[in-house]
């Protein structure tokens, strides 16, 4: 089931005495989350405006509308931020981590089913699917291996590389 909701970081500490926050980003850069002027934040979700914000050492500095002083900001401090799924546009063939997780996998020609991804590894090369059914199974996430993913449907089907899994 996708979330409509997906975690974005984390804020960690203040910065300044302007208000600003300090975030540990969660998707694949700081930069990206530079891009959005509005995100959500802790349990409620409650809709929050970015006045600025920049990349500083693989982390993100904010100032979030409202949040004038370090005493505001202090209160923000291990709140979770959350970025809403429409507001961020995927390349064909590109998916949320927290779509890929729990999806089944089956072979495209046998029709067995290996079992179902638990976590996604970030190599740099290509990413890899950690996949448990009766054993664990790494899969390289390449076209030559993934035939397709139907996130709806909660299925993805692959044909391993020749040795894959010996």
């Amino acid at each position: 089931m996708k979330k409509e909701y997906l975690e974005a970081g984390k804020i960690v500490t203040t910065h300044g005495i302007r208000g600003e926050v300090k975030i540990m980003p969660y998707c694949d850069s700081a930069e990206l989350l530079c891009e959005f002027e509005r995100l959500f934040i802790g349990k409620n979700k409650d809709e929050v405006y970015i006045e600025r914000s920049r990349p500083f050492k693989n982390m993100v500095i904010a100032k979030i509308e409202g949040v004038d002083t370090p005493e505001a900001a202090e209160k923000l401090r291990n709140k979770l931020l959350y970025m809403h799924r429409d507001d961020l546009e995927l390349d064909e063939d590109t998916y949320f981590i927290s779509d890929l997780i729990g999806l089944e996998v089956r072979d495209a020609d046998s029709g067995f089913v290996y079992g179902a991804i638990t976590d996604v590894l970030e190599t740099g090369a290509n990413d890899v699917y950690v996949i448990k059914g009766n054993r664990e199974y790494l899969v390289p996430a390449i076209a030559d291996v993934v035939v397709s993913t139907d996130i709806d449907g909660g299925l993805m089907t692959i044909r391993p590389l020749d040795g894959l899994f010996d």
